[in-house]
């Protein structure tokens, strides 16, 4: 069975809404997009040696997926490389096409759907941004490990990764890292249950 990893970035106050830039996600009137751009280049190089390498294949919300795929596509380093050739599976009502390579729909029950999805193959599934999916995730209890990486910022309202419906869950720290720009990584494993 493969496991399901969350690659997600957060506000030293649990947002994890709009980190790359300030049009990203400005839903519920959220006006602090960008945060984690001053940081971006040595996260960046962080995020590459400690949660890429590996193979993988991505588990998007419709709403992440639309940005990706916006942007990677017309990318050339080797963060788009690996995003553009892993598979996409993204979780969607939406009847029209996904157009970004490698790209297949995941539509009605999405945590039956998630379940079913890592007893085939052996690859990673990477959840990235996707804050609705990750919520139905946790609360089905479907994530194996939380990779994490805490800004040293704190910008109030927002997405938060752990929202109402979170399962109490435990989890054993199995890695931690930081940039010399205050950035904290750490990899988490969901303990046994």
């Amino acid at each position: 069975m493969r496991k399901l990893a969350l690659l997600t970035f957060v506000t030293l106050d649990g947002v994890m809404q709009a980190p790359g830039h300030p049009e990203e996600d400005t839903s519920d009137g959220f006006s602090h997009g960008g945060w984690s751009v001053q940081y971006w280049d040595e996260v960046m190089e962080q995020v590459m040696r400690e949660a890429m390498t590996e193979p993988y294949d991505l588990l998007l919300g419709r709403g992440t997926y639309e940005t990706f795929a916006a942007h990677w596509p017309q990318a050339d380093d080797p963060v788009a490389r690996k995003l553009n050739s892993a598979t996409k599976f993204v979780a969607t009502s939406a009847s029209d096409n996904l157009e970004w390579e490698n790209s297949q729909k995941l539509s009605g029950d999405i945590a039956e759907e998630v379940a079913k999805l890592k007893t085939q193959g052996s690859r990673l599934l990477q959840v990235h941004g996707s804050w609705k999916l990750i919520q139905t995730l946790l609360s089905a209890e479907l994530i194996d490990e939380i990779r994490l990486w805490t800004f040293p910022v704190v910008v109030g309202p927002g997405k938060r990764l752990f929202g109402e419906g979170t399962v109490p869950t435990d989890f054993k720290l199995e890695k931690t890292d930081s940039t010399t720009n205050g950035v904290t990584m750490s990899f988490y494993s969901r303990t046994a249950t």
